[in-house]
């Protein structure tokens, strides 16, 4: 098995699938579409076997594709339903120290970006649900195994799977569903959720040499950036509490303003990140930091001038009150193979919040640790990768039907 999945890894590594991460560049390193097609001879391979599959647009370019193998009992009649689910996307390569599609295997490790996140998961998924496809045992479970898009600026693709059952009603909604991540084979059952969105604030140009003729847009957002650093400081962790995820965070992570250095500013923008936790909504996260800053600039003249923008990204977390008993299995299954399969919370989000929406037992498990994604030499341990791709199977064949 080790060397046909580790194969598997290199093809998929040596196909690009950058997300653009909302920046406007162009190349054929970007996007899905390339991934998506090997996916889909991949899946039409196994077609003999009884496997159907489907793809799903998010936007021109942008498919979801899945695959199922039907159950010993079909859903009609009560059969239960297990999907595995990862993502296609990568982050950006810029600043790479190592070639990002060309994955090279040294000292136990594979190296290339996606190797860790998440195509890693992604190969020991389609490993377990191949071998599954060709050894089912008698009492199985409908088990389908889904790709999807856009997880690493948004998570929309997530959402947009979820029409195969909503909306199209391909397959029916789920009773379990695992997504890959790198977790270091650890059980995460919660994690937080997200909200982003831009404040911009006006002013006057003017010639510097006259500054007072103006209203410098900069300074202006000066004072905005100090209310949100007090909120940051004194409030917001202070919102909400979880047990296994830390407290609520806020970030001010981008600012732009200015023409030139002898130009009176007329604009000011910053982008805002706030972090919720498992429970909280971020739409209601959003209107609480809008509320807070408009009453510490109630003073100012300018404060009819200062516009928030609806957030460009509002994704829950995954929440613990729904996953408990499927949580229970998963570490079940993990401890018995000798790992510690701790049960944990993450700071950062996931696919798992579109599911999680919809009240749908959802576990994070996967090969790999979040340390290694995103990073310049991004690497992923070998051990790893055949732990997950025989726990994963496990997981399927023990699910029953």
């Amino acid at each position: 098995m080790s060397d046909a999945l580790f194969e598997l890894l290199q093809d998929l590594v040596s196909i690009p699938s950058v997300n653009p991460m909302g920046r406007d560049v162009s190349g054929d390193i970007y996007y899905e579409g390339r991934m998506t097609e090997y996916l889909e001879n991949w899946f039409a391979d196994l077609a003999g076997s009884g496997v159907e599959f489907q793809r799903n647009t998010l936007e021109e370019g942008r498919d979801n594709i899945a695959a199922v193998l039907p159950g010993s009992c079909s859903w009609d009649d009560g059969g239960r339903v297990i999907m595995l689910e990862a993502h296609q996307d990568t982050v950006p390569v810029d600043g790479m120290t190592v070639e990002p599609f060309s994955p090279v295997i040294r000292d136990g490790k594979m190296y290339g970006r996606g190797s860790c996140d998440i195509k890693g998961g992604m190969a020991c998924m389609l490993t377990a649900f191949k071998r599954f496809v060709e050894t089912p045992p008698a009492d199985r479970p409908t088990v389908v195994m889904a790709c999807t898009v856009n997880e690493e600026f948004g998570m929309s693709g997530a959402a947009k799977l979820c029409d195969l059952w909503l909306e199209d009603q391909w397959i029916p909604q789920p009773d379990a569903i695992i997504v890959a991540e790198p977790t270091l084979l650890d059980v995460v059952v919660a994690h937080k959720g997200v909200t982003r969105f831009e404040i911009e604030v006006a002013g006057v140009a003017c010639h510097s040499s006259q500054p007072e003729l103006g209203k410098n847009a900069i300074y202006r957002m000066a004072k905005i950036i100090q209310i949100l650093e007090q909120y940051a400081n004194d409030v917001v962790g202070t919102l909400n509490e979880h047990p296994l995820v830390t407290n609520p965070t806020l970030n001010v992570g981008m600012i732009q303003g200015g023409i030139s250095v002898n130009t009176v500013p007329d604009r000011c923008s910053i982008e805002v990140g706030r972090r919720t936790s498992p429970s909280e909504v971020p739409d209601e996260a959003y209107q609480h930091i809008l509320d807070y800053v408009r009453q510490h600039l109630a003073d100012e003249d300018w404060a009819d001038q200062v516009t928030f923008h609806p957030p460009t990204i509002s994704c829950g977390g995954l929440s613990d009150q729904f996953n408990g008993e499927f949580a229970t299995y998963v570490q079940g299954v993990v401890q018995a193979a000798g790992h510690p399969g701790l049960r944990i919370g993450v700071p950062y989000g996931t696919d798992a919040q579109a599911f999680s929406l919809h009240q749908i037992p959802t576990v994070v498990l996967g090969p790999g640790s979040i340390d290694q994604a995103h990073t310049k030499d991004e690497w992923i341990e070998l051990d790893q990768l055949t732990a997950a791709a025989e726990l994963y199977y496990q997981l399927l064949t023990n699910f029953g039907a």
